[in-house]
């Protein structure tokens, strides 16, 4: 299907609105199309949406048969906008809706979408679109003596396919892979569709992939694809198909930035068109005047479904993302000790060695918050069972793990062992629940357990069977406090094609496979997160998921899979986490140390002090690597991964508030640079520093054996000003923008605040988060050459859905003219015994003498311990739901 859509790129199609057929309405206009070749109509829709969005719809106008429209991705019904036709010539129609406009053209089709008057989307400007409809299998044409006489007959009951309209392709009705066979019994319907980026420079999104931030031309090379595979020790700069699939795509450019969510389930192809400069095309420009190269695009290649694309018209980095996230959702607030530290390997034996390993954490003074148990717990690899000689008193070990404050996380896979004694087993087959085989048997493939089937979590009724085996009254050796892994949800299959489920089997609806895998993962999460929420209505979920696609963001976390210990793929879990964070999962990590092999001291310790500036920090590792915990190394290095992990906790005041700002605006966690500096062209492609929102820049060291890193500043306009950054070690100011060179030794951490930001922190070590919750807060003030300030903090219970309820603290703080005031967002509506302990501004152009802080018109003087480059205001001892306003005195 990619080579019959890609052969469209020489020749270009030929489709056409066909005059007189549209129609308008108030919030949508509708037209037949026509492939001129082969005559064959379609329905074309194009709707306005609220927020600086469309949506382009195309399907067959009378299908043989439905084609699959993708369910349970977007987070409800996309609210409609409002279009007036401006104007309607005879090869074009003109529609606005807010700022933007449409301009479709008729023949050749084409929509070109303006957002205020500044082209910034064109769809099928390639004249790529390709649609394969649906149509009978043509006859054998050379039948034996025997058919013969029948022949006449048949030929008058078959329609003969127009010759415009055979597809000569031999795989397009049937297919060999390896040993595996695809009966393909729909025969060939893929889509297609080309989107340019006019107003770009750079094209970014498409997770999940091992590469660059930014997309590579794949010209002349494979194309990235999108199809959840379980890919054993993948290899990094790679455009190759990992465990997720999210297809959405953004175009930047300085002055613009544009985003396409191609809807579709299916096996997907991308092909990425950037203009290569080389020396060769730049003369050819230079010497023919014309500067302009053809914009960056992007082709969409699907096998099966039908073209439902949302543009979304920006017009900044920021815009977009919360576009994007407006339609597919975002992380609910996550419980706080889900980003603290995770311990996790495959396996930890028995009750003694989890027990044990908790409590040398606390022997070493290394906070870590939750254990987690991979299949080997399991008896047999039946799920919801225990290993009853390994783990002979679960909930006595759980009780031991919630007395100390922290958490445990078991695996549950989709597979389930066929295993007549197994209840699971016997349920899926006496009630049909399996997916099935083309013929109509239960499909028996081969993964942990031996021979195994698959829950068909399309159909309602598995997954409400599925979510109520989580029940505490069923899956009675776990608490409500145990939470979720959900692995080899691609599906994995070993003895499948690829590692995976033949695309003929058939899933609730009559649809196959084919039609819908890239969200069998994310089915499987909505019956995991029903059932967890289920078990316990006041707590919120965590699960942790491998498959993912567009709006698996609303049940679960994610991790970049089967890494190694290897220096390039720890600098890949910045590149693939930041690609995951814009396309809407900023609840991303990656398995510190490595997955696979053994890391030395150096990659461990780098590993460690990266993983803690992104949003899931767990450590996780293959059966036959060495055992890792940091106390198995020497003290040098067990020391600097606990200061790192130390570091993580004392954030953990910023990660909470960006979770819970994530959830109300859907603003990424962590972000790229051009995020907040889009005018900054050198800022484009960086993707070895994150943000973290847009109060800190990390650039982890992530080479061997350095002793200094480049660090790149950003500038926020064209004339090279950048912002103000302060070590948040030193508080030592960085004030130009541009790359400069940063010693580094082992337990340095290159990481800035920005100035004009107010980071809250806390400093008391504690062995879990969640026995930090009274603990009292520092604010971090860094000030911007105005001598400005501003952050914001959020508290709740950390734990429950009081917040949904308004029961939370959410206060901005604002420092100017030498006054630190704080604003309540709404009423403060949570009791908490925290109160501020310490606040340090850095950037004062003098020391004061003292400070004074006025709370309900009573006035105390604070003591101010000045410092080189920063001052203390020694406890001001407010508490957090109080206003309060801090004069410096000088």
């Amino acid at each position: 299907f990619f080579s019959r859509s890609r052969k469209v790129q020489s020749s270009g199609s030929k489709y056409a609105l066909i005059p007189g057929t549209l129609n308008t309405y108030a919030d949508s206009l509708t037209a037949d199309l026509v492939n001129k070749e082969n005559h064959h109509q379609f329905a074309f829709k194009l709707e306005a949406l609220v927020g600086n969005s469309f949506r382009l719809q195309i399907d067959e106008k009378q299908p043989l048969r439905p084609r699959y429209r993708v369910e349970h991705a977007l987070k409800g019904q996309p609210q409609t906008g409002r279009i007036r036709v401006q104007r309607e010539t005879d090869g074009e129609i003109v529609i606005t809706s807010e700022n933007n406009k449409a301009v479709i053209h008729g023949d050749p089709f084409r929509i070109d979408f303006y957002e205020n008057d500044v082209l910034v989307v064109s769809v099928n400007a390639k004249n790529w679109l390709y649609f394969e409809h649906l149509r009978q299998k043509a006859q054998d044409p050379t039948p034996g003596p025997e058919e013969h006489e029948n022949q006449q007959e048949q030929d008058a009951a078959v329609e003969t396919p127009k010759a415009a309209d055979t597809i000569d392709d031999p795989g397009a009705w049937e297919e060999n892979f390896k040993s595996h066979h695809d009966s393909k019994p729909y025969g060939p319907e893929a889509v297609a569709l080309d989107f340019s980026f006019p107003a770009a420079e750079i094209l970014f999104g498409i997770p999940e992939h091992a590469d660059s931030f930014v997309l590579k031309s794949t010209s002349g090379t494979d194309p990235y694809r999108l199809y959840n595979l379980d890919v054993f020790e993948y290899i990094v700069e790679s455009k190759m198909a990992l465990y997720g699939s999210v297809p959405v795509i953004y175009g930047h450019g300085p002055h613009r930035t544009a985003g396409v969510y191609w809807q579709n389930a299916a096996e997907t192809w991308v092909d990425i068109q950037t203009a290569e400069t080389n020396v060769v095309s730049s003369l050819v420009n230079f010497v023919s005047g014309s500067r302009k190269t053809p914009p960056p695009a992007a082709h969409f290649i699907s096998e099966s479904g039908i073209v439902d694309a949302f543009i979304l018209l920006g017009p900044k980095p920021m815009d977009t993302f919360k576009q994007y996230a407006a339609l597919t959702g975002t992380h609910e607030l996550p419980q706080l000790f889900a980003l603290g530290y995770h311990q996790s390997r495959w396996n930890y034996n028995d009750e003694r060695d989890v027990t044990s390993v908790s409590a040398k954490f606390d022997e070493f003074n290394i906070p870590m918050d939750t254990m987690w148990l991979d299949i080997e717990y399991t008896d047999g690899k039946r799920y919801f069972t225990w290993d009853k000689f390994k783990f002979p008193e679960p909930l006595a070990m759980i009780k031991n793990l919630t007395e100390l404050g922290r958490h445990l996380v078991v695996i549950i896979d989709p597979h389930i062992k066929r295993d007549n004694g197994y209840f699971f087993h016997s349920d899926c087959t006496e009630r049909g629940y399996y997916v099935k085989t083309h013929d109509g048997g239960d499909y028996e493939g081969w993964c942990w357990p031996g021979s195994a089937s698959y829950p068909d979590f399309f159909n309602p009724v598995v997954r409400d069977y599925y979510a109520s085996q989580y029940g505490l009254d069923k899956f009675q050796t776990v608490t409500a406090d145990v939470m979720l892994w959900n692995d080899m949800n691609e599906p994995s299959v070993f003895n499948g094609p690829e590692v995976t489920a033949p695309k003929d089997l058939v899933h609730y609806g009559n649809w196959e496979h084919r039609d819908v895998h890239n969200l069998y993962g994310h089915m499987h999460l909505m019956g995991s997160f029903a059932g967890l929420q289920q078990r316990d209505p006041n707590q919120r979920p965590f699960i942790l998921t491998r498959a993912h696609f567009a709006g698996s963001q609303r049940f679960a976390a994610i991790w970049t899979g089967d890494n190694f210990a290897e220096w390039t793929h720890l600098q890949h879990s910045i590149k693939m986490c930041l690609t995951e964070a814009v396309a809407g999962f900023s609840f991303c990590g990656a398995d510190v140390g490595g997955f696979f092999g053994n890391p030395d001291a150096e990659l461990l310790q780098r590993w460690y002090q990266t993983g803690i500036f992104l949003p899931f920090f767990r450590a996780h590792a293959h059966i036959d690597t060495k055992r890792r915990e940091p106390w198995l190394f020497p003290e040098r290095t067990r020391q600097v991964i606990q200061n790192a992990v130390l570091k993580r906790y004392s954030y953990l005041p910023l990660w909470y508030t960006s979770f819970y700002e994530l959830e109300q605006t859907g603003e990424p966690v962590i972000r790229p640079l051009l995020a907040h500096y889009p005018l900054d062209k050198e800022a484009f492609g960086i993707d070895n520093q994150l943000l973290v929102q847009d109060r800190l820049l990390v650039r982890p060291v992530m080479q061997q054996g350095v002793s200094k890193v480049d660090v790149y500043f950003p500038q926020v306009d064209e004339h090279k000003t950048g912002d103000w950054w302060y070590d948040v070690d030193t508080y030592k100011r960085q004030e130009h923008s541009g790359y400069v060179s940063v010693a580094v030794d082992e337990n340095k951490i290159p990481v800035w605040q920005r100035g004009g930001s107010i980071v809250p922190k806390k400093e008391r070590q504690r062995r879990a988060s969640t026995l930090m919750i009274h603990d009292p807060y520092t604010l971090i003030v860094c000030l911007d050459r105005q001598g400005k300030a501003a952050g914001s903090l959020y508290l709740d219970d950390e734990k429950s859905y009081a917040y949904r309820q308004g029961k939370y603290i959410y206060v901005n703080y604002e420092f100017a003219d030498g006054k630190l005031i704080n604003r309540f967002v709404g009423k403060p509506n949570y009791k908490t015994d925290a109160w501020i302990e310490r606040i340090v501004i850095a950037g004062l152009p003098k020391v004061p003498t003292g400070a004074a802080i006025a709370v309900n018109g009573v006035t105390q003087q604070l003591e101010v311990l000045p410092h080189e480059g920063y001052v203390v205001v020694r406890k001001p001892g407010v508490k957090m739901d109080v206003d309060f306003a801090i004069k410096l005195n000088y």
